[in-house]
């Protein structure tokens, strides 16, 4: 299935089948109970999402939506469940999948607590560029999205997104 940008893979709350993710980003919000949303993870490809299902099916925990262009197989939780009953070895290949996750979120936990604020935004757009290019990373997030994933506040993602565009314009 292809999504184009703003697309709904899933929504919070829903139940429904696993994902692969061939292609592309998505972003997972959740929203919180005076309804605003919260980024709280990015989906990149290779990917088996949700990552809370992998062993036992549970409704959505957010909303899965495209950034870019993706593209995601569908794969029945069924299926998926008997398979892995069926092949225990497949459950190595799930902790792998996780344990790879685990060291991502690792390493962005490392970005929030090691640098700078200036430093942050710069290493988010460095991680970035993994998927997207040159592609600047507020060109796909919102500053409100940017602050969310760096652990600062909008206005200063603002002020620092200025600067960096005023640097990048003198240059």
């Amino acid at each position: 299935m292809i999504l184009h940008k703003g697309d709904i893979l899933f929504r919070q709350g829903e139940e429904g089948p696993l994902y692969r993710i061939t292609s592309g980003l998505l972003k997972v919000v959740r929203l919180q109970e005076d309804g605003t949303p919260f980024l709280f993870n990015i989906i990149v490809p290779g990917e088996m999402i949700p990552h809370h299902s992998l062993l036992s099916p549970k409704e959505y925990h957010g909303t899965a939506i495209a950034l870019v262009k993706t593209e995601a197989e569908p794969i029945s939780p069924q299926k998926w469940y008997e398979q892995l009953q069926q092949e225990p070895l497949a459950y190595a290949n799930v902790a792998l999948q996780l344990q790879s996750k685990l060291r991502m979120m690792q390493e962005r936990i490392d970005q929030l607590t090691t640098v700078t604020s200036k430093e942050r935004i710069e290493r988010l757009q460095q991680w970035f560029s993994t998927y997207l290019g040159n592609i600047p990373v507020y060109d796909i997030l919102t500053q409100t999205e940017i602050a969310q994933l760096v652990g600062l506040r909008r206005e200063t993602v603002n002020r620092l997104l200025r600067e960096q565009t005023m640097k990048t314009s003198s240059m």
